[in-house]
């Protein structure tokens, strides 16, 4: 790239970040850049009373305001240092770099990621762009009523906005979702991929406790867990959904472990000396990713759903 298309590159990322993104021919990444920017900036706009209140009051709201600023800074800040850096320093071949490549290859996959982030953010930001307050009630009257004017999905049997009510009940669910898969995950990844590449008795000792684990009504175990600590802490659902679903994801793991460990690339990083530990975490792990991704996309959902039936428990 010249020093012109530089200068350009720069002018057009100071304005509309991502903007460059997307006339370069990078779509994906561009064309998501472009909408965080323009639709934080409109709420950051049209919400600036809420958003100045957020800064000092209760945490949800700080969260909210700060996620605001930080995704206008972050957006902007990516595309600026992303518009400087040569085409050639863009990417390289390892491991991750390739599943990136593929990953953004797939039209659909990234319109999928695209739509997860959209839910999240939104989910951030509901105490600044929730019409209503979701416990508060409109006149008795409104009870009830149909969706449409002032109230998108109608009210419930106590006149309460249904739209709020479903915002503000997404943060709760998405965040126990999220944490709850990513803890589940982490431990079934590196148990999983540790019985599979050492194998013998350490094999032996990891699947049994995982058959151990995997024996217990899960649902008649939450329930214990939760009335033995006497909390109704939303880290405390998170800890115990997550603690309690990782052996589906070890088992996955360990099953692609053992037919990775016979590969010739694995073989190349032994004969080289390399550790244990170096060549389950630079090389073995990377190539179980996609049955894991797969695994905690469906995981999320399980989880959202073993909440709420706990939560009616």
């Amino acid at each position: 790239m010249t020093d012109s298309g530089f200068r350009r590159g720069r002018a057009l990322s100071a304005l509309l970040p991502g903007l460059p993104q997307l006339l370069g021919g990078r779509w994906g990444v561009g064309a998501l850049g472009l909408m965080v920017w323009i639709a934080f900036l409109a709420v950051l706009l049209t919400r600036w009373a809420r958003f100045a209140a957020g800064l000092g009051g209760p945490l949800d709201h700080q969260i909210a305001s700060l996620t605001v600023v930080a995704c206008l800074l972050g957006v902007w800040g990516w595309s600026m240092f992303d518009v400087s850096r040569p085409p050639e320093r863009r990417g390289g071949m390892g491991q991750w770099s390739l599943a990136a490549r593929a990953f953004r290859k797939n039209r659909i996959a990234v319109i999928g990621a695209m739509v997860v982030v959209w839910v999240y953010l939104i989910a951030l930001v509901t105490p600044l762009i929730a019409p209503h307050d979701p416990a508060a009630q409109a006149p008795l009257l409104t009870r009830l009523t149909a969706p449409g004017g002032g109230f998108p999905l109608g009210t419930d049997h106590l006149a309460r906005d249904v739209f709020s009510r479903m915002m503000y009940g997404a943060r709760i669910s998405l965040s126990i979702g999220f944490v709850a898969v990513g803890i589940s995950v982490t431990i079934g990844t590196m148990l999983g991929a540790v019985a599979g590449y050492l194998g013998g008795w350490v094999d032996t000792v990891v699947m049994r406790f995982v058959d151990m684990v995997i024996s217990f009504p899960r649902l008649v175990l939450l329930i214990a867990i939760v009335a033995l600590f006497d909390s109704q802490s939303i880290f405390m659902i998170m800890a115990v959904l997550g603690l309690t679903q990782w052996p589906g994801t070890a088992r996955i793991v360990r099953g692609e472990v053992l037919s990775l460990r016979e590969r010739e690339f694995v073989e190349a990083t032994r004969a080289l000396g390399f550790s244990r530990r170096r060549i389950i975490l630079r090389h073995v792990i990377p190539n179980t990713l996609a049955p894991v991704i797969v695994t905690a996309t469906l995981g999320i959902g399980n989880v959202i759903v073993l909440e709420a039936g706990l939560s009616f428990l």
